[in-house]
């Protein structure tokens, strides 16, 4: 008669996720989100959603200051993605070091057209870091750049809004986890560059309606019809932003091929380490 093998198990067994989120977007939090973001949507580009008749025109230059109770919306989305997902003192920690080193790194391409490094940064942090801290990443690191570099304004919620977009985007991108090394890379490279161009033409459909008749032949006319100041608005894109949208994406292609693969194993070293989302649990020993 033979007898099985004696096993031994400790008698504390710890039990991990298999992918961590610094912030998770729950029910209310990613509702929340989605009013948020509809409401940007109409934000940015209620030039072509208004009809010529609609009085909306008639108060085109006072829109930014209406436009900007964004930002008491952008807070509430923020404050209510932290509380549901009970962030932890070193979720916080790390949002503080990648928005300060995000703040940081955007006035060195200031006056140089298209040098803007923190963009590869955004992506690579919102793809090993989830969509949720990806969001709340891009609205953090613009506020503090805006009061770094004094661009407080009324334009500041909608570049909070459109960082949000562009950071959560990265780690929306349907890329198995396990499917890493060049091909990773080289989709996020390929997001980075279609992304930047995104950021700028949502930027210039923000600043865009309130030229008035500084730029006639460009500007919004809110008695015109979509057709026509779609033109004006792809005139205006090429006349005033293309050469500044495609610096930004080809330093966020070159920065992520060449720094993102180191990048990306040091985020992913420091989120196993912090375990963000870890709840151990123990099993009683076998008897």
């Amino acid at each position: 008669m033979t007898r099985d093998p004696v096993t031994t198990r400790d008698p504390v067994v710890p039990r991990t996720p298999v992918r961590a989120r610094a912030v998770h977007l729950g029910p209310r939090s990613a509702l929340t989100l989605a009013l948020v973001s509809a409401v940007g949507v109409a934000a940015f580009g209620w030039p072509f959603l208004a009809p010529p008749t609609s009085l909306v025109g008639a108060h085109a230059q006072d829109a930014p200051w209406l436009f900007a109770g964004l930002l008491v919306l952008l807070v509430a989305v923020v404050a209510a993605a932290l509380a549901e997902s009970g962030l932890g003192p070193k979720a916080v920690a790390m949002l503080g070091v990648l928005a300060a080193t995000g703040a940081a790194l955007r006035p060195i391409g200031a006056g140089t057209a298209g040098i803007e490094p923190m963009f590869f940064l955004m992506v690579l942090s919102g793809r090993v870091l989830g969509p949720g801290f990806g969001f709340v990443l891009g609205n953090v690191t613009m506020f503090a750049s805006a009061l770094l570099t004094g661009g407080v304004g009324p334009w500041m919620p909608f570049q909070m809004l459109a960082m949000g977009w562009f950071t959560m985007g990265a780690g929306l991108l349907p890329v198995p986890v396990r499917a890493r090394g060049r091909t990773e890379v080289r989709l996020l490279a390929a997001y980075g560059f279609f992304a930047a161009f995104a950021y700028g033409t949502a930027m210039n459909m923000a600043g865009w309606p309130f030229l008035g008749a500084l730029a006639s032949d460009i500007a919004f006319d809110p008695h015109a019809g979509v057709p026509a100041n779609l033109a004006r608005f792809v005139a205006y894109c090429l006349a005033t932003s293309v050469g500044w949208d495609l610096g930004r994406a080809v330093v966020t292609v070159v920065l992520t091929l060449t720094l993102g693969p180191a990048l990306l194993r040091a985020l992913r070293r420091a989120t196993r380490r912090a375990a963000f989302e870890a709840q151990v649990t123990f099993e009683a020993p076998e008897r």
